[in-house]
């Protein structure tokens, strides 16, 4: 018998849920996994004024999770009041807009008792310390109990009460490192908070510490990079480019890892809003629009983003675990966000952290003895058998690295060893130029370098007009697969703007007939390949014309690619020191379009440390 045919069902009866049920089933949207639980808490921590939080763990938040901090405590009489459900010390439901706290809805700890066996000890000064305890949901009175300040939460058993909810739980490790991600992020925008973790499974180990920063004359935006270089390591904290930027009352701070130190995945990529630690779809894809020129598909820049705002622009009531917001005004947010990056960028930056890393290799473990030497050692001197062969070996490249023999004199202001990049002094290998600057040297990558200054030219081009473009003399027939060629039979109006101009030449192939001016002699089929594959790309989280857009970006550095420099070409110096003045004329020069440095600088200092002088 068909649904149509059958009889009506009888009215089922609507009762309320008794709240142990209630708070069992809120649980499930509050408390997803012991890191949840330890966000909770340590929060919890934070809006009590707690100068120092120590959470300790056994078998990956299962079967213990406590949190102690020496904050404001509470008083022993609302200790139930606590565990109960929306009640809250945080806001009086008023103004739900003007939210200033983590946490304000009250639920974090109902549903942890409501699904664990929690103990809640608390101390307010001036008064005795008292606990309550709680039982899948069943509070127990409260007692006396001893400690000196703040409050001591402990959570046994998680999940006990839901045993369905913890075959979603992920291995013991894997659970222990989500808590160990949750605490750093939190402590990243509290540096004046001191933190601990400890995991006391088969034993006590530390797994964080963190002390607390002390208010200095370098005022707080110091003290949170200190806390961002404990937590982010020093090749973030020493590379990265400050950010300082406000529109329309968004204030972003921060700082923007360099396209040279980008990470194979986005776990290096921090957002903070009013404090609030988030993962925001605004917000991230904004980061990555910010690189989008920078950076090779696939990777994931490194970063720490602040943004503060009144409370009443953004609302942080989307979802009760607050790991999303919702901003008034996105089009503000995400364009001060994406042009702040871009400017910062924009500027000359090489990669300083590889010239350390140079020397360190570089450098043998006998010039750092654990005792000092005495004043007359030197480091070791090679014999002269090796000295001769080494010499022998190195003659043929100091011989290519030298300039022309014909007569050359540069012009005093090229060969000016006070411009950024310095003047060109050799070439090596047929693809490294030498420069002097005032105070070093700098090693640069002719191909990464000319492969940039081509990618915006071009752009500067096609965001003109379009761009200069060359007919070949005889029409050049590249195959290619049937869905290749409909791609660039679907973006010819777009190409043609960017100077390549294709038309159909059978299923299962295109004849181009123009290239850009600036990619004369370039490989054609090589080229229109590169182009298929950009178009064929992701569009990106916008879709449509922005989408497109990238797409397009794509194809012009895969263009500027084929018409730079290549490796190998011999460079006269007036050419080198012309390519070392565009490069400090142009933005991004830093980095060529996948990232990777175009140049290296090595400082006096740092060239005597190779050879053991300092």
């Amino acid at each position: 018998m068909t649904r149509a045919f059958a009889p009506p069902p009888a009215a089922p009866t609507i009762r309320p849920l008794d709240a142990h049920a209630v708070n069992r089933i809120a649980a499930g949207e509050v408390v997803e996994r012991p890191a949840s639980a330890v966000k909770e808490l340590v929060e919890n921590a934070l809006d009590a004024g707690a100068s120092r939080i120590d959470v300790a763990i056994r078998e990956g938040g299962r079967a213990l999770i406590r949190v102690e901090d020496d904050g404001c405590g509470i008083r022993a009489e609302e200790l139930p009041l606590a565990l109960a459900r929306h009640a809250t010390s945080k806001t009086d439901g008023e103004d739900l807009l003007d939210i200033r706290f983590f946490g304000f809805r009250g639920e974090a700890l109902a549903s942890l008792a409501a699904v664990a066996r929690l103990t809640l000890t608390s101390r307010v000064e001036g008064a005795d310390a008292a606990l309550i305890a709680a039982e899948g949901g069943r509070l127990g009175p409260v007692r006396p109990a001893a400690l000196s300040q703040g409050t001591v939460v402990e959570v046994r058993d998680l999940f006990f009460a839901t045993p369905a909810r913890l075959k979603f739980l992920r291995g013991e490790r894997a659970e222990a490192q989500a808590i160990a991600d949750v605490v750093r992020r939190l402590a990243m925008a509290e540096p004046f908070v001191a933190f601990t973790l400890r995991d006391l499974t088969g034993g006590e180990r530390l797994v964080l510490r963190l002390d607390a920063e002390v208010p200095d004359l370098d005022g707080p935006r110091e003290a949170l990079r200190r806390r961002l270089r404990a937590l982010m390591g020093r090749t973030f904290s020493d590379g990265a480019i400050p950010l300082e930027a406000e529109r329309d009352g968004h204030h972003l701070t921060g700082w923007a890892g360099l396209p040279t130190e980008a990470r194979g995945s986005a776990t290096a990529q921090h957002v903070f809003v009013n404090g609030r630690p988030v993962r925001d779809k605004l917000l991230l894809g904004a980061l990555r629009a910010g690189y989008m020129d920078v950076l090779a598909s696939g990777r994931h820049p490194m970063a720490a983003l602040f943004l503060d705002c009144d409370p009443r622009l953004v609302d942080v009531n989307v979802h009760p675990a607050k790991a999303e917001v919702r901003f008034r005004d996105t089009d503000t947010v995400r364009g001060l966000v994406v042009g702040t990056l871009r400017r910062a960028l924009a500027d000359l930056r090489g990669a300083p952290l590889l010239a350390d890393e140079l020397i360190e290799a570089a450098q043998p473990a006998t010039w750092a003895p654990a005792v000092a030497p005495p004043a007359h050692d030197r480091a070791p001197t090679p014999s002269s058998r090796a000295v001769e062969a080494a010499l022998r070996a190195q003659a043929p490249a100091f011989a290519e690295a030298m300039p022309p023999a014909a007569p050359w004199v540069p012009a005093a202001e090229v060969d000016d060893v006070r411009h950024p990049l310095g003047a060109a002094r050799a070439q090596l290998h047929g693809n490294w130029i030498i420069a002097e600057t005032a105070g070093g040297l700098v090693l640069v990558d002719q191909h990464a370098a000319h492969e940039r200054l081509v990618y915006e030219r071009l752009k500067r081009e096609a965001a003109q007009g379009p761009v200069p473009s060359q007919a070949l003399l005889i029409p050049l027939v590249v195959e290619l697969s049937q869905d290749e060629v409909q791609r660039l039979l679907d973006a010819g109006p777009d190409l043609m703007r960017l100077g390549l101009v294709v038309e159909s030449f059978g299923r299962a192939a295109v004849a181009l007939r123009e290239l850009p001016a600036a990619l004369a002699g370039a490989d054609g089929a090589a080229l229109l390949r590169d182009v298929a594959a950009a178009l064929g790309g992701d569009g990106g989280e916008d879709g449509g014309d922005g989408g497109l857009g990238r797409r397009l970006d794509a194809v012009l550095s895969r263009v500027a690619c084929h018409g730079s420099v290549r490796s190998g070409r011999r460079l006269r110096p007036e050419e080198m020191n012309a390519l070392l003045r565009e490069m400090e004329r142009t933005p991004n020069s830093g980095q060529c379009n996948h990232g990777r440095p175009t140049f290296v600088a090595l400082q006096i200092k740092d060239i005597e440390r190779l050879f053991g002088r300092r």
